[in-house]
Order: C-alpha cells, then sequence, then structure tokens
C-alpha cells in the first residue's frame, strides 16, 4: 500500500502539470504515454523492443496518436490513414519474408495494438484542447467509477461480472460505481457545461460511459489473461503499467469523440 501511494503521488506531480498546461507539452506527454504502452503489448507477446516488427508498431502508433495538424501539410491522398496504411502494408510484408517468427496474428495484434493506444491517447489531447473541464469530466467518469465500484463492491458484492477475466469484479459494484458517477457528474455538469447543452443528455450520455469505461477495464484484463501477466507493465511501481492506468480512458475519451462530445 504504501508503494501504491508514493507512485500515485509522484505519478500526479508529474502529470498534473501537463494536463492544466496543455498545448504541445500534453501533446509530446501523450505520444510518449502511447509509446510505453505500445511496448508494453509487445513485451507481452515476447517481441524484441528493437526488431523491425516493433519499431514499425512505435511508428505506427505515433501516426495514429499524433494532432491531425501534422500531417496537415501533406496532400490528402498522404494523410493519417496512409501512413498507417504504409506501415500495415510493411508489416505484412514482413510476414512473408519472416514467417518462421512473424505471422499475419501477429500482424493484427499489432495494428489493433496501434488503433487502441494510438487513438486513445489522441483522443486524450483533442478532450484538452476542448478545454480542461472537458478532459476533467473524461478523467472523473473513470476514477469515480472504478473507485466506487471497488468500495461498493467490496461491501455488497456478490455476484461476479466477469469472473474468468476479473474475478474480483461484481455485479453490484459495477452498477453502484455507475451510479455514483452519474449522480456526482449531473452535479458537476450543472457547474461546468460539457458537450451538449442539453443537460439531461449528458447525464445519459454520462451513465453510458461509465459502462464502456468499465468494458474497456475488462478488455485490458481479458488481454492480460489471455497472455498470463498481472500486470501489463512495471513502470509504474505497486500500479502496474500504463496500459493498467489508462485502460478505460483509451476507450471512454474516444467515445466522447465518437458521440459528437469533443
Amino acid at each position: 500500500m504504501k508503494t501504491r501511494v508514493i507512485t500515485a503521488v509522484i505519478a500526479l506531480i508529474v502529470f498534473i502539470p501537463f494536463i492544466l498546461y496543455g498545448g504541445l507539452p500534453l501533446t509530446i506527454f501523450a505520444m510518449a504515454l502511447s509509446l510505453i504502452a505500445m511496448s508494453e503489448l509487445l513485451v507481452m507477446k515476447k517481441m524484441f523492443l528493437t526488431s523491425f516488427a516493433a519499431i514499425l508498431s512505435f511508428l505506427g502508433v505515433l501516426v495514429v496518436a499524433m494532432p491531425s495538424s501534422w500531417v496537415a501539410w501533406m496532400p490528402d491522398q498522404l494523410g493519417r490513414m496512409s501512413l498507417l496504411y504504409i506501415i500495415v502494408i510493411l508489416l505484412l510484408a514482413h510476414t512473408v519474408f519472416h514467417r518462421q517468427r512473424f505471422t499475419f496474428e501477429d500482424t493484427g495484434v499489432l495494428v489493433l495494438g496501434m488503433i487502441y493506444i494510438g487513438f486513445g491517447f489522441n483522443a486524450f489531447v483533442i478532450a484538452r484542447s476542448v478545454n480542461f473541464q472537458t478532459l476533467l469530466y473524461g478523467m472523473l467518469i473513470v476514477w469515480l467509477t472504478d473507485s466506487f465500484a471497488y468500495i461498493c463492491g467490496r461491501k455488497i458484492g456478490k455476484h461476479k461480472l466477469a469472473p474468468k477475466v476479473s474475478p474480483n469484479k461484481t455485479w453490484e459494484g459495477s452498477i453502484a460505481g455507475t451510479v455514483i458517477a452519474t449522480v456526482v457528474l449531473a452535479i458537476y455538469l450543472l457547474i461546468f457545461p460539457v458537450g451538449y447543452h442539453n443537460v439531461f443528455m449528458m447525464i445519459l450520455m454520462t451513465l453510458v460511459l461509465s459502462i464502456i469505461g468499465q468494458i474497456g477495464d475488462l478488455i485490458e484484463s481479458a488481454l492480460k489473461r489471455y497472455y498470463g501477466v498481472k500486470d501489463s507493465g512495471k513502470i509504474l511501481p505497486g500500479h502496474g503499467g500504463i496500459l493498467d492506468r489508462f485502460d478505460s480512458m483509451l476507450v471512454v475519451l474516444p467515445a466522447m469523440y465518437i458521440l459528437g462530445m469533443l
């Protein structure tokens, strides 16, 4: 517990200035986090971080995570999607020449990782570019849902939510976490309007995003179960890796973008 608390305090000291300032420093910070998260996926797959496929996956996640304005100078036909497509083709070509060590399944995992991680951190930066309270809203959905789901789950939890993936999560905790997060953020939205001007629509959105965040948590748990690891990484002692800490946000923030809130 002491290690967890110390790590959390240090992480907040590093993290808070970036989200408060925003702009280029936050963009670079988010892209660095995307690289670390991608490296965690590669390590789980037991792939060398200096391999050709790993280097391509790092480039790919940066292409997805970086702001669109960074490629605005390029012709439309050479934009972000074309760059990503080139990287995917190179990965597929790699399966031809190194088919014993690199397969189509490996390509699929890396491409999914680029999109999952890259788009998540890209949406993180976009949310902050709207304003601070919008990013804080997204983070609070995750933090409040997770915290109260854990607390209530330990107190009243009886029915397992997904025992094969995350045996400690319960339906009671999940529902309580979503309800409490929605109520608290309804008050937040009255003070700091975010997204749509219709408050009742935003309360409904909060409910949906809270559920989506929990699904994001379970997705990352399933990923770790598949690869037989306890944590995605060790960069945050007592907390695991970047994927462990940002699992829900990597789904909630893109969902906010898709729902037209960013």
